[in-house]
């Protein structure tokens, strides 16, 4: 078998794209992974294996913030357990694509946990919000709901926008006579990796490391979801701009 540091030379080879991904994935949550798909590969593990121990991870911090009275030792381990899921579910795709074992049903896979990850994490505080917060309003237990409407709906039309986006791209495409030759990759926005840090799923997983001050978790928890609904609206407008502009191509 390959060494450990031929596998990880391997992986840093097969990455995605750095285009439309916020300074936490590219330099902490993609390197994790990368370490975590490598120990996966040398054990003979799955690429949807990966995925189910990412979903163990997740769900049992889930399940923990849901269960368990908020304090400051709990907040540390839900965070710890959702960060070590985020860079499982980075570590599944790039295994797949180290191993070339991907396909429509690891993708599915990955997409039934990741959808069931956001219903299920704003799920959680919103049961901690009614089972621990004697002194909070009814009107707290509102902010989960809507913070779930802004991650769901984000979640499905980015992806509506992915699918159709490629649909419309295949109806419209001309067979080359010859192969075209390659661009030059365009260069990686650093302002825009930067601006989309309040966006990325890690940076969401610190929030709960306030869960031992449950007025600041309150307080960093709804300026999340304002941002995040903000930054729904954004993609929203981006995403119809492109399909519009795909359809006039066509």
């Amino acid at each position: 078998m390959e060494s450990t540091g031929t596998v990880l030379r391997a992986l840093r080879g097969a990455q995605k794209t750095s285009k439309g991904v916020s300074l936490y994935s590219r330099y902490v949550n993609r390197p994790a992974g990368r370490v975590l798909a490598t120990g996966a590969y040398r054990c003979g593990l799955t690429p949807n294996q990966v995925t189910l121990v990412s979903a163990a991870f997740t769900f049992a911090s889930i399940a923990a913030v849901a269960s368990t009275a908020p304090s400051w030792t709990l907040g540390l381990l839900v965070w710890a357990g959702l960060v070590v899921g985020f860079a499982f579910d980075s570590a599944d795709g790039q295994l797949a694509r180290l191993t070339g074992r991907g396909g429509p049903d690891g993708e599915w896979l990955d997409h039934v946990v990741d959808c069931a990850k956001m219903i299920l994490v704003h799920t959680a505080v919103l049961i901690s919000f009614y089972r621990f917060g004697e002194r909070t309003g009814g009107a707290w237990l509102l902010l989960p709901l809507g913070f779930l409407f802004v991650a769901v709906l984000t979640f499905c039309a980015g992806l509506l926008r992915e699918q159709l986006g490629k649909a419309a791209a295949a109806a419209v495409a001309v067979p080359a006579p010859r192969p075209p030759e390659p661009a030059p990759a365009a260069p990686v926005s650093r302002v825009r990796a930067v601006a989309l840090l309040p966006a990325d799923y890690g940076v969401f997983c610190l929030v709960f490391l306030l869960l031992g001050a449950p007025a600041a978790f309150r307080a960093g928890y709804a300026l999340l979801a304002a941002v995040h609904a903000l930054f729904l609206v954004a993609f929203l407008a981006k995403w119809f701009r492109e399909l519009r502009a795909l359809r006039a191509e066509g």
